[in-house]
This record gives C-alpha cells, sequence and structure tokens, in this order.
C-alpha cells in the first residue's frame, strides 16, 4: 500500500510503491514542503517561500513563509531595502549617501529625505537658500548675514574668501553684505532711502548726491539752496511755473529832473521831484547811474535794496533831522525864558529893626535890574542909589 498523501502527491507507482510528489512537496508520502516552500498555516498545502534573489540570503523561509533578509533587505520576502538603504541595483541594497545629514532616502531613487542642519539636495549636499557652507567642515551650513530688505538673502563664498559676499543687493544698498547704502541715497532709521534733491543737483559733479547719514543735498546746482535744493539763493526766486530760479528784476522808472537857471552864467540846480518817492528806474538806467556786475554770483548792493526801503530810509531821516531842529527851538526859547524870569522875579527880604526898615531884593545885585513897579505904593520912592525909601504921614522910613 502506498498511503500517499492526498494533497502533495499525484498518485502511487503500484510496482516500486513509491508516491509521485506535487511540485512543493517532498518525502515518501509527499506529505512535507519542499525545498523553497513552506506549509500553509491551518492547512496541509505548502506554498512556495517567493524569498527575493537580491534581498534574501536563500531562496529558503521558515514554517511562516519569512525570509532570511541580507544587510539593507527587509520586509517578509526581502524585497524591500530597510530604512537607511536603497535599492542600488538588483543583487543588493545600498545604504543612503546622505552626508550624514539625514537617515533615510527613498528605498527606490536614493534620494533623501527630512535633511537636516539647513541642508537639502538628493544627496542633503546643498545648503537652502539664506545659508551658506562654511570653510570649516565642522560649522556645516552658516545663516547668510544678508537682511532681505537690502539683497535676495542669499550668498556665497569665492575662492579664497572667508567671508561670504551676498548674491545681489536691493536697488539703493550696496557693500559685501549690503549693509551700506548706495550713491544717491542715505540711511533713515537702517533703511536707505533715494535722496530728495529736487532734480537740482549732478551725479556727475557730486557722486553721492546728499550725505549718507542726513540726507543734506550736495552741490546744489540753479541757483538752489536748502536742505533739499528746495529755495532759491538769496537774489533769485521762482518763475512764474515755480521750477527755476531766476534773478529778481528791480525796475525802477528814470527819475524826473528839473532844472532852474538864475542867470546865464549860473550853475544849474537839479531838484529832484517828490514824486522820486513813488517812482522807479528802469533796469537800464539804473546800471548807468549804479554799474552793477554781471556775473551771477555777485549783485549790487543797491540792486537788492528794493525801493520802497529806499524811500522808507530817506524819510526816517527827514523826521529825524525835523525832531532835532524843533528840540533845538524849544531848547534856546526855554533858555531865554529862564533869563527873563530869572532878571524879574519879585523876591524882596525885608528887615525891621529899630531905627529902620531895611529893604533887599534879588535884583541888588544887578547892577541894571529895574525895580521900579516892584511895590504899588504910591508914597514909595527909589532913590538913585537904587535904594527904596518908604514915605508915610507920620513916619519917614530909608532903606
Amino acid at each position: 500500500v502506498c498511503n500517499c498523501s492526498s494533497v502533495g502527491s499525484a498518485g502511487c507507482d503500484r510496482t516500486s510503491g513509491q508516491c509521485r510528489c506535487l511540485a512543493g512537496y517532498t518525502g515518501p508520502r509527499c506529505h512535507s514542503c519542499a525545498h523553497g516552500f513552506f506549509p500553509e498555516q491551518g492547512g496541509q498545502q505548502c506554498r512556495p517561500c517567493s524569498c527575493s534573489p537580491a534581498g534574501a540570503t536563500s531562496d529558503q523561509c521558515d514554517h511562516s513563509g519569512r525570509c532570511q533578509c541580507k544587510v539593507g533587505a527587509t520586509d517578509l520576502k526581502c524585497d524591500r531595502c530597510s530604512e537607511g538603504y536603497y535599492r542600488f541595483n538588483e543583487t543588493t541594497c545600498e545604504p543612503c549617501q546622505c552626508n550624514n545629514h539625514s537617515q533615510t532616502c527613498d528605498n527606490s531613487t536614493g534620494t533623501c529625505l527630512d535633511c537636516q542642519e539647513n541642508t537639502e539636495g538628493k544627496h542633503c549636499e546643498l545648503c537652502k537658500e539664506g545659508f551658506y557652507r562654511s570653510t570649516h567642515p565642522a560649522h556645516g551650513c552658516q545663516h547668510c548675514p544678508c537682511s532681505i530688505v537690502a539683497s535676495t538673502g542669499t550668498c556665497h563664498i569665492q575662492p579664497g574668501d572667508s567671508i561670504p559676499r551676498c548674491d545681489k543687493c536691493k536697488p539703493g544698498y550696496t557693500g559685501l553684505n549690503c549693509n551700506q547704502c548706495d550713491k544717491g541715497y542715505y540711511n533713515s532709521d537702517s533703511i536707505c532711502v533715494r535722496c530728495k534733491c529736487n532734480g537740482n543737483v549732478d551725479p556727475a559733479l557730486s557722486p553721492s548726491v546728499c550725505r549718507p547719514d542726513s540726507g543734506e543735498c550736495i552741490g546744489c546746482l540753479y541757483h538752489t539752496t536748502g536742505f533739499h535744493c528746495e529755495l532759491c539763493q538769496e537774489g533769485y526766486s521762482r518763475d512764474s511755473e515755480g521750477t527755476n530760479c531766476t534773478r529778481k528784476e528791480t525796475t525802477l522808472a528814470p527819475e524826473p529832473t528839473e532844472f532852474t537857471t538864475s542867470a546865464p552864467n549860473t550853475t544849474k540846480a537839479t531838484s529832484f521831484s517828490t514824486a522820486v518817492l513813488n517812482s522807479t528806474l528802469s533796469p537800464t538806467t539804473l546800471q548807468t547811474i549804479f554799474p552793477i556786475s554781471s556775473s551771477d554770483n555777485s549783485t549790487s548792493a543797491f540792486a537788492d535794496v528794493s525801493w520802497t526801503q529806499f524811500n522808507i530810509i530817506i524819510l526816517t531821516v527827514i523826521i529825524i533831522v525835523v525832531v532835532l531842529l524843533m528840540g533845538f527851538v524849544g531848547a534856546v526859547y526855554m533858555y531865554r525864558e529862564y533869563q527873563n524870569r530869572k532878571l524879574n522875579a519879585p523876591f524882596w527880604t525885608i528887615e525891621l529893626k529899630e531905627d529902620n526898615i531895611s529893604f533887599s531884593s534879588y535884583h541888588d545885585s544887578i547892577p541894571n535890574a529895574d525895580v521900579s513897579g516892584l511895590l504899588e505904593d504910591d508914597g514909595n520912592e527909589v532913590a538913585p542909589n537904587g535904594q527904596l525909601t518908604l514915605t508915610t504921614p507920620m513916619h519917614n522910613y530909608k532903606a
């Protein structure tokens, strides 16, 4: 009797008594799984191991169907590379090439995943945007000293340099790290702002245009001045359009002149009418009387003084002279009044004695003083020597 397995045999050789085993089965009765096969759990059938020839050490697997994998291979059939490895070819799994900046990579392409330390690239061989690779290997990728306000934020190190250089500065900035203001700009709260000179500065003559620390314009042209070249120089004013500075024109009309001749041989006397104060001279006449330099950098003092100011000066001088004359006349008048009052002052001194009454006056010390009429008494008489005699019906007093 063959007694062959009903699952694993294809029949029995009646002559020899040997069972004919199906593929995957072995043994006298075909009840065991052949090499490369494993028994199905819960059944009697044998299943092939199907181990990956590239990832498994052999085609044999255990009773659960797990293959023995090579280093870098994993999974039940060893057909997938483990973490940190990728499929380099059809024979083995190669370790990920991530320059020690990542531990994982795509198991089929080898592209590194989750690069660390500010790196990027297929093998984490590049620095991220805004970082640069230091010349010192231990420092790795360092942050660029480039502000995104003043530059693109990226930088690089040129061969032979030890410090990075910003790739590209934004308009208005310059320098290795784009931390300086370019020509035509100035620093305003750490931001480079364009100089405001109202188009009155030539960059060819003043390359910096304005001071980099304050923004004050340098070398104002076209007769302008001021912090931003917004004002006109002295002697100049804005034109009707309010754009250019032009020289002020002082228009003065010719002064009317009156000539009076007293005799044929006498000198002609010139008198100026009072209308001169309200008239103006033309520029040609003014230049004829008072020569004015034609240089743009020098102006005549007379031309700078307006005619109204000149009239005020003349009127002030006249008033001062009149006041002085009136003061002098008043002083003389007061002095003369003082002298008259001094001569005619009715001051008397009466001295009474036993035998007479003595009168003396302020005029006793004045030889030519007139004392007549000082007393209204009709009985009074004035002696030739200037003494006053009082006569009464009963007594005569002589002073």
